[in-house]
């Protein structure tokens, strides 16, 4: 973890370069060196059908939610969520200084006894080095 889950309108299809904010989040997610390389995810999900603020069509938005594995120190999921939150919005800038835009960005902690995984990735990570 973290699973990096990231809304957003449609009407952001031809401003988003997902892949490379999906590559620029994993690896500021490495660097903060919080989360195991192996259990990172990405994945978007396009809103077809959205309102933003007062409805007017040309308004967008964008949400990312980090959902992490319990048990770390509150301070240092704070400082991994601001390193996270800095380089999304780097990457969201030049859009947002064109285009009328609500981002957002939350991380979430799973519960310990109700968060359920199977992951061989780890193995092969370990493997390679």
């Amino acid at each position: 973890m973290p699973h990096f889950i990231m809304e957003y309108s449609a009407n952001l299809d031809d401003d988003l370069d997902i892949p490379a904010l999906f590559e620029k989040l994993n690896a500021t997610a490495i660097a903060t060196g919080v989360f195991p390389i192996g259990g990172i995810r990405s994945r978007a999900i396009r809103c077809e059908h959205f309102r933003v603020g007062e409805g007017d069509p040309d308004n967008t938005f964008v949400h990312l939610t980090a959902k992490v594995g319990s048990g770390r120190p509150p301070e240092v999921l704070k400082e991994a969520s601001d390193k996270i939150f800095e380089t999304f919005s780097e990457c969201l800038k030049p859009v947002f200084d064109r285009r009328w835009m609500s981002a957002g960005f939350e991380m979430i902690e799973l519960h310990p006894e109700r968060n359920y995984r199977m992951n061989n990735i780890h193995k092969k990570l370990a493997d390679k080095g």
